[in-house]
């Protein structure tokens, strides 16, 4: 006779769609499959309806690119904050490790990644182009350069992805483009690194050139 299955069709796809998440294996995906199954039908629901609507509500903004339930977001919006002031994250969960210093009166733009070759991610693959539309459009609004703070992560990847924005800046013409100071450790993760740290940096950063 066939072997059975260990669960019914199911709980067993609950507990394949739990491990697809993240750094969750199958015992902690079954976990939560039993956790929920032990909750009451109003929490299940309330979780799936949290995930339903978080997929239907949340966006990318078009013009920061960051997640917003508004067109353009919160902050883009932000009649008091420096337009002509950009800087450049990989990730939205930057603009939040970045928002809680308060040491940033300027905008965002998330590229929604890092460059790698080797995983075929190349310019294109990230919101590289819609930043140097913003960048190209502030010089023709203004006479004052723009800023262009690159604090992609002080790693390999990000570092790259930083020389290479800089080098389509540099085609557009006056922007002065600067880096994260490295009071930031090499090697880490921005969103790991303390308030005070990523103050520091943004106070510090420097000229690429």
């Amino acid at each position: 006779m066939p072997d059975r299955p260990a669960y019914t069709q199911s709980v067993d796809q609950l507990i394949e769609q739990f491990a697809t998440l993240p750094g969750i294996g199958r015992r902690t995906a079954e976990r939560l499959t039993f956790h929920v199954l032990k909750s009451s039908n109003e929490d299940a629901l309330r979780l799936a309806h949290a995930i339903q609507h978080v997929k239907q509500s949340v966006r990318n903004c078009s013009v920061c690119f960051n997640l917003t339930e508004a067109d353009p977001c919160e902050i883009c919006r932000d009649s008091r904050r420096d337009p002509r002031r950009i800087l450049v994250v990989e990730q939205p969960k930057d603009v939040i490790t970045f928002q809680q210093t308060r040491a940033h009166d300027g905008v965002y733009h998330v590229l929604l990644g890092h460059l790698s070759p080797l995983d075929g991610v190349g310019p294109s693959d990230l919101t590289i182009p819609g930043l140097i539309d913003r960048v190209r459009k502030l010089l023709e609004d203004g006479d004052t350069p723009p800023e262009v703070i690159l604090g992609t992560n002080p790693n390999m990847e990000g570092d790259g992805t930083a020389m290479a924005i800089a080098a389509e800046l540099d085609k557009l013409g006056p922007v002065n483009v600067t880096r994260l100071a490295r009071g930031v450790p090499t090697g880490s993760q921005l969103e790991y690194a303390s308030k005070s740290v990523i103050s520091d940096a943004i106070h510090g950063r420097q000229s690429i050139k």
